[in-house]
């Protein structure tokens, strides 16, 4: 980066450099608060329904939000928004009809920390075998999962500052670390409350100021249909088969496990119908705002004649040409709060699996809360060096790397979270069976099939799974035990309503 570019870009970089700055005071602040495991993990479940909803909100939307989908409606116009309909379904589903029972089972049956704590004790799996599957599907999924996030932190420094892919990358991929690695779940949560408010206030904003410029929707939509006719159609171009792939994003949120934990999290079932208002109505305007934005970005591009080389840029070039570079340094910091808010949490969840599943439960039952804490900070760094080294390659799309990710949570937990939450007949066998299956099945068809037939991994994934859960459930009989347990946390919920 030359003078003339620092000179230029000086507002922008002193409102990213004050925007990292409070995020990383939030995780120092938090760092002497935690005095357990279950504090730097789950928070101490005690958080309330507002951080809780706006956390697995901006934990889940990541880089794709403010990159991805405004790239894709960008390139393929409204038939692209199916991807937002699925998950807007698939997310209220998740919030009226997982998170009750999970915040009980987690919390009542047995006091689980981590998604693979939940499901040993779920399926009283004494030989730690659903421990160990689980533990490593969640670090090979969010090791790529967190790739995404940091090719999106490196385009954005890339696209800002001039700065070379490799040096952004590294610069992202250090704030992020830090202020995991010293905070802790509540450092996330709170950060991500900052980050939500800031992502959403940016896909407000931005579509706003361009509909302003464009002369209203009637100009826009008029200018669209002259240049790309088929932008305005939600079936043209697109089979069947792409309209259901692209709705089955929604199935992916059964599996997901820094999703999930926000529901482990939260102080109260009773506060979770409140969260669920909060946390939609937050998830529909951000992302009616991704693509309003990606759309809008069509007319504009071509009525004001400027170059794009890369779709997934489109909301940093339009924050940097329609605001003076003050905004746009808070705008482009939306972009930062989305990949920082998805990816730490996402470490978080990792360190934990490595912490708390591998080294606690199987090689050191004794470890005190400090020394696995101490681990689990260490996991933070191992986990991030990993993602950091799949994410050199700059060709990667942010929305294609969370695709394969998200598929394969959705497919290999997904099906066993839903099953294991409403089927009292689900053997631990069904649950090993479905996980594996899942995985597998997404892998596979991923790297040899998805060329042939075009229909979304996580389709055959998460139909495999579930038959696997339910043949080999029905198969075998149910472990002593889990019935009970089952029963128990029903009438737990009955009594907490």
């Amino acid at each position: 980066m030359n003078l003339e570019t620092v000179v230029l870009s000086f507002p922008i970089i002193a409102t990213f450099i004050i925007y990292a700055l409070v995020m990383l005071f939030i995780g120092f602040y938090f760092y002497s608060k935690n005095k357990t495991t279950e504090d730097y993990f789950l928070g101490n479940r005690s958080l309330g329904p507002f951080v809780s909803a706006l956390s697995a909100g901006a934990s889940d939307m990541s880089g794709w939000l403010m990159m991805g989908l405004p790239g894709a409606l960008y390139v393929g116009g409204l038939a692209e928004s199916y991807i937002a309909i699925g998950l807007s379904i698939g997310a209220f589903i998740n919030w009226s009809f997982v998170a009750k029972r999970l915040r009980v089972y987690t919390s009542v049956i047995a006091n689980s920390i981590t998604i693979p704590d939940y499901f040993e004790t779920r399926f009283s799996d004494d030989k730690h075998i659903l421990r160990i599957i689980s533990a490593f599907v969640i670090l090979v999924f969010f090791t790529i999962y967190i790739s995404s996030g940091l090719v999106g932190g490196a385009k954005l420094f890339e696209a800002t500052f001039g700065i070379q892919y490799n040096y952004a990358l590294i610069v992202g991929t250090l704030i992020i670390v830090a202020y995991t690695f010293f905070g802790g779940y509540k450092a996330v949560c709170w950060t991500d409350l900052i980050q939500g408010l800031l992502m959403m206030g940016a896909l407000v904003v931005v579509p706003c100021v361009m509909l302003y410029h464009l002369g209203g929707i009637g100009e826009a939509t008029a200018l669209i249909r002259d240049i790309k006719p088929q932008a305005l159609s939600f079936s043209t171009g697109v089979s069947l088969l792409g309209v259901i792939s692209s709705m089955a994003w929604g199935l992916g949120y059964f599996g997901q496990p820094h999703i999930l934990v926000r529901f482990m999290s939260i102080r109260s079932i009773k506060e979770i119908p409140t969260a669920t208002t909060i946390g939609i109505s937050w998830m529909v305007i951000s992302l009616i705002g991704a693509c309003v934005l990606g759309f809008l970005g069509i007319a504009y591009i071509q009525k004001f004649n400027i170059s794009l080389n890369d779709p997934e840029k489109i909301f940093i070039v339009m924050s940097q040409l329609l605001f003076n570079p003050w905004i746009a340094g808070i705008l482009l910091s939306a972009i930062l709060a989305a990949i920082m808010s998805t990816a730490s949490s996402q470490l978080l969840v990792s360190s934990s699996t490595i912490a708390e599943d591998f080294y606690k439960k199987m090689f050191n039952q004794e470890a005190s809360p400090k020394k696995v804490m101490f681990f689990s900070r260490i996991a933070v760094l191992i986990v991030a060096c990993v993602a950091f080294f799949i994410s050199t390659d700059k060709t990667s799309s942010v929305l294609h790397i969370v695709a394969y990710a998200w598929a394969g949570f959705g497919a290999s937990f997904g099906s066993v979270i839903l099953f294991s939450l409403f089927w009292s007949r689900m053997t631990r066998m069904g649950a090993i069976a479905g996980m594996i299956v899942g995985a597998v099945v997404v892998v596979v068809y991923k790297n040899f099939l998805s060329q042939h037939f075009g229909i979304y991994e996580i389709i055959p994934g998460f139909v495999c799974a579930s038959l696997a859960i339910i043949i080999v459930s029905l198969l075998q009989p149910v472990r002593k035990g889990t019935k009970e347990a089952f029963e128990t946390m029903l009438k737990e919920i009955r009594i907490q309503h």
